[in-house]
């Protein structure tokens, strides 16, 4: 299996949980820094993987969804400018811990690792995708993991349906119909998860829903024929939607799994790194173990990680 980490929303996370009193030699604040890395060293030391990858998102305004939709993500707000900083120390801190690191200036890290895991699966190499983000549930396919580390638990392929109303090869679909408020991505009006978990079970895809649109008042949905014409209204919405919400999974990538084995750290590269943080004993201490354990050949994914 491919542990497959969706850095930047842990990243995040770290930021709003953090106390900001945490500042690297040069007064910066590294409180984001120091929660990620707290998430990562245990993360790699409860499921010692035997393939990683890392991927972070570059820039908000730069990815391709831009210029499909010009408002793609325009309600969020620019990171805090001390986060900026605090990511390249991440990016730098998952090299020196040995690790592959993903970014790109045109795609998200959800279509690095979409690509990943296909290239993987392939090669008849399973994912846990470690993420907080829900879009990622379209890439889950049987033996795989949607695992929000250390907070709500893994979900295997009939959890996903389960969890969500849908099933994962319906999902971009699903919240296309939805629209997707958090990347400020339109939908039908007066669509919400049930209305569409009820549409996508009936139909399949938005294809199949738009080729046979009369039968949706067979479906004894409440306000079917209005519905159907709202979905006829806002056709064209919809499949500009499914454009954004759809996980690429065929970037140009050239990747092996030999080249997704985690390497052993450089802990004096490390060292130094931790002392430009001002870290202490408890990550330093965390890094010799893992250093150790990969230079002694790894080892299988701990049982409770879906091995």
């Amino acid at each position: 299996m491919i542990y497959l980490i969706d850095a930047s929303v842990y990243v995040f996370r770290a930021y709003h949980s953090q106390l900001p009193d945490m500042l690297d030699t040069e007064r910066r604040p590294v409180h984001a820094v120091f929660g990620f890395a707290r998430f990562l060293g245990d993360l790699l030391e409860r499921t010692r993987p035997e393939l990683v990858a890392v991927a972070f998102d570059r820039r908000l305004a730069s990815s391709y969804r831009n210029d499909i939709y010009p408002l793609y993500k325009a309600n969020r707000e620019p990171p805090p400018p001390d986060l900026a900083a605090q990511f390249d120390y991440c990016r730098e801190l998952c090299a020196r811990l040995g690790l592959a690191v993903f970014v790109d200036s045109r795609y998200e890290a959800d279509d690095l690792i979409g690509t990943l895991s296909c290239l993987m699966r392939r090669q008849g190499i399973r994912s846990a995708f470690i993420t907080r983000d829900k879009d990622f549930a379209q890439l889950v396919r049987v033996g795989d993991l949607y695992w929000d580390f250390g907070a709500r638990g893994q979900l295997g392929y009939h959890e996903v349906e389960r969890r969500f109303g849908v099933q994962p090869e319906r999902f971009a679909d699903y919240l296309a119909l939805t629209g997707d408020v958090s990347d400020n991505i339109p939908g039908v009006p007066g669509v919400g998860p049930k209305t569409a978990s009820a549409l996508m079970r009936a139909f399949g895809s938005i294809d199949e829903l738009y080729e046979g649109l009369g039968r949706v008042t067979a479906l004894g949905l409440r306000g079917a024929r209005e519905l159907r014409e709202r979905l006829r209204e806002h056709r064209e919405t919809v499949y500009l939607a499914r454009r954004l919400t759809r996980i690429v999974c065929d970037m140009p990538l050239e990747v092996t799994p030999q080249d997704l084995r985690p390497r052993v750290p450089d802990l004096a590269a490390l060292g130094t790194l931790y002392d430009r943080l001002r870290f202490g004993s408890l990550l330093r201490s965390q890094g010799a173990r893992l250093a150790a354990w990969v230079a002694e050949g790894g080892g299988a994914p701990a049982s409770d990680a879906g091995a």
